[in-house]
């Protein structure tokens, strides 16, 4: 049996918690592969997880996503040959590493335009723009929505992906820098939220209207403000806590600011079926292959450099996708 390096933690805290150990990978069993890593992505999640946020049971393996090569296929599957080239973004943790067994219906058949790094980098970020705009509430052209953190891995996938679509992204960041990054991929306007107050700004883009969603992965520090922006039965969607956990609070504020609508989806609900999953990894595909969106890798780290890598994320200094190269 052959081993890889691979990157665990058996407690949680910050970045140094992380250690990079040998571990044995078998042969994949009934429904599953062996993927030999090239790239592998660094997500907000893999924080979460590491901190505690998202407990795991421990010792555990960290990382969400990942593109390499197809070494083995275990006993009934079929999408799937030795020598694919595929990403995937998939539960459970486990893909910083060399290489692993995992369950193959999460794992994709990545087109030959689309290098390992983008692979890796695109998946769960993609992936979860492609349900932002197309599972989670109807969007149409000439709608408004507000999209926080802009100028981030997922942001920027969403400046372009709202463009392409003819919906006005209204996008914040917290540098000057990074409101002109969001920009340039195509948010419409901008707001730095350091400097300005985003409701009031919002509220004076939409000459009071209102947007028709909010996208916040953000989380505590920009919940309340978000339901501010929205119109009457605009729609909150919480995707993430990058700034802690959004607190308890009164349902019936939704109904006091407009009977707002409120929903907390997640990447892993929407790509538990394999049928669904490879169709939004297809349209995620079609959509880099077409150049309408363009992956941004903002940071490359090797896989020794973990913990810098976590460093760099937690500190707001990372723009675009970051990956860890094997």
């Amino acid at each position: 049996m052959s081993t890889a390096r691979t990157v665990i933690f058996e407690a949680p805290g910050g970045p140094e918690v992380m250690k990079l150990v040998q571990r044995p990978v078998g042969d994949p069993g009934p429904g599953e592969v062996r993927i030999r890593h090239h790239a592998c992505g660094l997500n907000f999640i893999d924080i979460y997880q590491r901190s505690g946020v998202y407990p795991l049971p421990l010792p555990h393996a960290l990382g969400m996503e990942g593109a390499g090569i197809v070494e083995a296929v275990g006993e009934g599957v079929t999408h799937l040959a030795a020598g694919d080239r595929v990403a995937y973004a998939a539960a459970p943790p486990g893909a910083y590493c060399d290489a692993r067994v995992m369950k193959a219906a999460q794992v994709c058949r990545l087109p030959d335009s689309i290098d390992f790094r983008t692979g890796a980098a695109m998946m769960l970020q993609g992936l979860t723009v492609e349900y932002l705009f197309n599972r989670t509430v109807p969007l149409k052209a000439g709608d408004t929505v507000l999209f926080h953190a802009a100028a981030g891995g997922v942001g920027l996938i969403a400046c372009q992906w709202a463009r392409a679509l003819g919906i006005r992204l209204i996008g914040t960041a917290g540098t000057d820098e990074k409101c002109a990054l969001a920009r340039e991929y195509g948010a419409a306007e901008v707001i730095n939220y350091e400097r300005e107050d985003f409701v009031a700004r919002v509220r004076d883009l939409t000459d009071g209207r209102g947007v028709d969603a909010v996208m916040d992965s953000i989380g505590k520090a920009t919940f309340e403000g978000s339901l501010d922006c929205l119109r009457p039965v605009g729609m909150m969607i919480s995707f993430g806590n990058a700034s802690g956990k959004v607190p308890p609070f009164d349902l019936g504020i939704l109904g006091a600011k407009g009977c707002l609508q409120l929903t907390r989806p997640t990447l892993f609900m929407h790509i538990a079926q394999q049928e669904k999953c490879q169709s939004m990894a297809a349209h995620l595909f079609e959509m880099v292959e077409s150049g309408k969106v363009k992956i941004r890798i903002g940071q490359e780290f090797a896989l020794e450099d973990v913990a810098e890598a976590h460093r760099q994320m937690e500190a707001r200094t990372t723009t675009g996708s970051s990956v860890l190269t094997v």
